[in-house]
C-alpha cells in the first residue's frame, strides 16, 4: 500500500468549504437559492461551506452542476480548456485529495474542465458497510479496478461482488452501491466516473 495516500487530505474541508461559498457568493446567490439549483439541503450546504461536513461525491456532482463550476475548482485547481488536443499529466501523489468516510480519494486530471470522465485513485479505509449512512448514486457510469488488495461492492440490484487485484467491474451509477475493503489492508482503487452534463462558457460548442 503506498504511504502517501494515508496522508492527511490536503484539501481540507473547511478549504473545501471556503471555495463552495465563494462560487456561490460569485453568482450572487443566497444559501436558500442555492440549495434549490444544487438539490442539496440548505443545512447540509451551509455544513459544508463551514467544514462542518465533508460533501460526498454525489453530493459534489450535485454542487457542482448547480453552481456551474467544474468538480477541479473546488479542489484549488484552474481547469483549462481546449479546443482539441486534449491530454493531462499528473504526477504521482500530485493529485487533488478530499476524504469522506471510508474513502480517502485522489482526483487526478484537474487541469482540465468538462473532461467526460473523472478519475480517482482511492483507498478504502471502510471494512464495514457501517461507514456509510446511505448508497452512494448520481448520474451516469462507473468504472472500478482494483489495484491492491480486495474489494466487495454492494448494490441495490445486485449480490455482493468480491473483487481481487487486477478484476474491474463497470456499472450504472444511478444503482445504489458502496465498496468496502476485505483484505486485512485498505484496498486501492482506480475509480472511474462519467461526468454529468458540464455547463459550458458562451459560444464553446460542444465537440
Amino acid at each position: 500500500m503506498d504511504a502517501n495516500l494515508t496522508k492527511p487530505a490536503e484539501s481540507s474541508s473547511a478549504d473545501l468549504g471556503r471555495r463552495v461559498r465563494a462560487a456561490r457568493l460569485a453568482h450572487d446567490l443566497t444559501l436558500e437559492t442555492a440549495s434549490r439549483l444544487c438539490g442539496v439541503s440548505r443545512s447540509t450546504l451551509s455544513k459544508i461551506e463551514n467544514g462542518l461536513m465533508s460533501p460526498t461525491f454525489d453530493v459534489l456532482q450535485k454542487i457542482v452542476v448547480g453552481l456551474k463550476i467544474d468538480l477541479g475548482e473546488l479542489f484549488g485547481s484552474t481547469p483549462k480548456l481546449s479546443a482539441s488536443g486534449r491530454r493531462a499529466l499528473t504526477r504521482k501523489d500530485a493529485g487533488q485529495r478530499h476524504a469522506y468516510r471510508g474513502y480517502q480519494m485522489e482526483l487526478l486530471a484537474t487541469d482540465l474542465a468538462h473532461k467526460a470522465m473523472l478519475p480517482f485513485r482511492i483507498r478504502i479505509s471502510a471494512h464495514t458497510l457501517d461507514a456509510f449512512d446511505d448508497w452512494g448514486r448520481h448520474e451516469g457510469e462507473e468504472f472500478l479496478y482494483v489495484i491492491s488488495g480486495s474489494v466487495r461492492l454492494y448494490s441495490e440490484l445486485y449480490a455482493p461482488t468480491d473483487l481481487n487485484a487486477g478484476d474491474s467491474l463497470y456499472f450504472d451509477s444511478r444503482t445504489g452501491h458502496a465498496a468496502i475493503s476485505t483484505s486485512d489492508e485498505d484496498a486501492e482503487v482506480l475509480w472511474m466516473a462519467t461526468n454529468v452534463e458540464m455547463p459550458r462558457p458562451p459560444g464553446e460548442s460542444k465537440s
